[in-house]
């Protein structure tokens, strides 16, 4: 039975619930992972009052979708995050503006919520970002020192220790995206993340090739790397633009620039090998859903949701229950 192919709400945060859901259905998606913003999912609501959860998972079945994770990459980035200056203060409540240790402890609350508020959903799975305190040491000048990556990797499991606690309480797990500015970003660090939380089975991955592209990591060797932690995916694609000019860093300019190094695309449209993602997958017998998360600057998006509906159900393909020339062996 092939996955279920659900979109990440994220980016379409903009739009009502129940608007974004009705076009969902009709886009031909399946579920939706809905985004701790906007008016699609309020952790602290949901963990209070599961009469909220009921609410709004009733908005996803009037719409004939399901629903398999919540995800909250704002909240989790502020745990870590060295500043938390000004450009994140949309992140968090309007009374923690300017001030970042109340985003701090504001987000360390609210992912534990998220925790709680999962368990209410029925759902096994949050997905999010971690922040990181040495993000901004990616290049070694200033000289960095090795203890200065170690503090900063201590540093995470200090902050994630009593959040995980709350997730192991409430049978739910913590899928890191590994993604620029967390902790982990490619397969080295994601493998020293691992180490320094113990390898504690609260938390894992929510796989993204898209950034892994861009760097020049291997997505399918990144899944079978990691086969027992690849909690939740996306289905995000990317390009690399080179031209002798500009430099795989971005050149400090936006998506969508033609100066760029490297832009989102929608899916199919970049140079993301999805055939040997969806056979690392299966090879993993990752089960859960494929979840669209759309981003091309340069493309209407509603015209690339639906695209990438169909793009991901094409592209699918369940695993195989038998070797193909058993057929031919006798008794």
């Amino acid at each position: 039975m092939a996955r279920p192919v659900t979109l990440f709400t994220g980016q379409w945060a903009d739009l009502p619930l129940t608007e974004l859901a009705k076009k969902a259905s009709g886009w031909g998606y399946d579920g939706l992972e809905l985004a701790c913003w906007g008016d699609h999912f309020d952790p602290a609501r949901g963990a209070a009052d599961p009469a909220y959860c009921e609410k709004q998972k009733g908005i996803l079945k009037e719409n004939n979708l399901s629903i398999y994770s919540i995800s909250h990459h704002l909240a989790g980035q502020l745990v870590c995050d060295p500043n938390n200056d000004a450009r994140s203060d949309g992140f968090a409540p309007a009374e923690c503006a300017g001030d970042p240790e109340k985003k701090r402890a504001w987000a360390v609350e609210t992912m534990k919520q998220c925790a709680i508020a999962a368990k209410n959903m029925g759902l096994k799975v949050v997905n999010g970002f971690t922040g990181s305190s040495i993000w901004h040491m990616i290049y070694s000048f200033p000289p960095n020192s090795e203890e200065d990556i170690e503090e900063g990797f201590k540093y995470f499991a200090e902050m994630w220790h009593p959040i995980l606690d709350v997730f192991d309480e409430n049978g739910v797990k913590f899928a890191l995206e590994v993604h620029p500015t967390e902790i982990a970003f490619d397969t080295v660090t994601a493998e020293r993340a691992l180490e320094a939380i113990g390898r504690r089975e609260a938390f894992g991955f929510n796989f993204d090739p898209s950034h892994l592209e861009w760097q020049g990591v291997d997505p399918a060797k990144f899944i079978r790397t990691f086969a027992d932690r690849i909690y939740h995916v996306h289905m995000k694609d990317a390009v690399v633009t080179l031209d002798g000019s500009s430099g795989i860093l971005g050149s400090h300019l936006n998506f969508g620039h033609a100066g760029r190094g490297w832009d989102f695309r929608s899916l199919g449209r970049g140079q993301v090998d999805f055939e040997e993602i969806i056979r690392a997958l299966n090879e993993i017998k990752y089960d859960g859903p494929l979840s669209v998360e759309w981003e091309d600057a340069v493309m209407d998006r509603e015209a690339g949701a639906k695209e990438s509906a169909a793009f991901v159900k094409n592209v699918d393909f369940p695993p195989s229950d038998r070797v193909f020339d058993e057929a031919f062996a006798g008794d």
